[in-house]
């Protein structure tokens, strides 16, 4: 889709850009080809500068150039053409608070590999591995994920952010990751119910109990986050691509589940349901 989006050139909103579709410039090889006998010459050079520097920065992977022109709400068009240097992120904490609480585990997964980092153990090593991909996709990251990550650590989260929080809005699904994953049919098994406050709790109950299944549980909660988070991409894509030209034709399959390394412990996540162990507040550190 990105190939087919002009609204990053100054002066070309949607309805301009829905116009040059209908015109049959699908894309900026059909502008630079087609637009001179359509497209008043002042808007027109600019227009031809803009997209052929948009190609130049497809080709050598530059999804900043992008992230700046594009409308913060279409952002997610550049997917395809960046899925390579894409991670999906995920952290788990001991509360809302990023002054007073304390990152307990990440989740990482680029759509190959799968990468989980726990305080106390690798959590250092995060910093270093993010450096990695130009495109990270989070759900209400730009609120919660990044500013915890740049506080805990002091440093700067600079990759190109797709949020698929605004995405999924936009698009009618509300009410947090999990209800939009249920709207959407994705089913989380042995996790069903399991949330951010559970996740504190399992942190809680690994930490002044020694569980060792708990914090199966709780890296079991944050990887699922993260896969389905390629799921959601996905199906956002496509959903944007319902009503414009190329509905049918630029649509992406849907991924297929990767090997979890971690599985959720019914018997700890019962003991935790039905108020057998108590021992954390969600608003402070543990």
């Amino acid at each position: 889709m990105l190939k087919k989006t002009f609204c990053h050139v100054p002066g070309i909103g949607i309805r301009t850009e829905a116009t040059l579709w209908g015109k049959g410039i699908h894309g900026w090889e059909d502008f630079l080809e087609l637009a001179q006998k359509t497209w008043p010459l002042p808007s027109r050079k600019l227009a031809e500068s803009i997209l052929v520097q948009s190609l130049e920065q497809v080709n050598q992977g530059n999804p900043d150039y992008f992230n700046h022109l594009l409308p913060s709400h279409l952002i997610w068009r550049i997917f395809p053409e960046f899925r390579a240097q894409t991670a999906y992120l995920d952290i788990e904490t001991t509360g809302l608070d990023v002054e007073s609480c304390q990152i307990t585990t990440i989740a990482l997964y680029d759509g190959t590999h799968i990468f989980h980092y726990v305080q106390g153990e690798n959590l250092e090593a995060f910093p270093e591995d993010i450096l990695k991909y130009r495109v990270i996709v989070t759900y209400n990251g730009k609120t919660f994920d990044v500013p915890f990550l740049e506080r805990y650590f002091r440093i700067k989260i600079y990759q190109t952010h797709i949020d698929l929080r605004y995405v999924l809005n936009a698009l009618g699904y509300k009410g947090g990751l999990k209800n939009c994953e249920t709207l959407l049919g994705i089913d989380r098994g042995g996790l069903k119910g399991v949330d951010g406050l559970f996740s504190v709790l399992l942190w809680a109950d690994y930490i002044q109990n020694g569980n060792a299944k708990a914090l199966e549980t709780l890296l079991a909660y944050n990887i699922m986050d993260v896969v389905n988070l390629e799921v959601l991409m996905v199906l956002a894509y496509n959903m944007n691509l319902r009503g414009t030209p190329f509905e049918g034709q630029l649509e992406m399959a849907m991924p297929s589940e990767p090997f979890l390394p971690f599985y959720p412990h019914q018997p700890t996540i019962e003991k935790i349901r039905h108020g057998g162990w108590v021992g954390a507040s969600f608003s402070g550190k543990i």
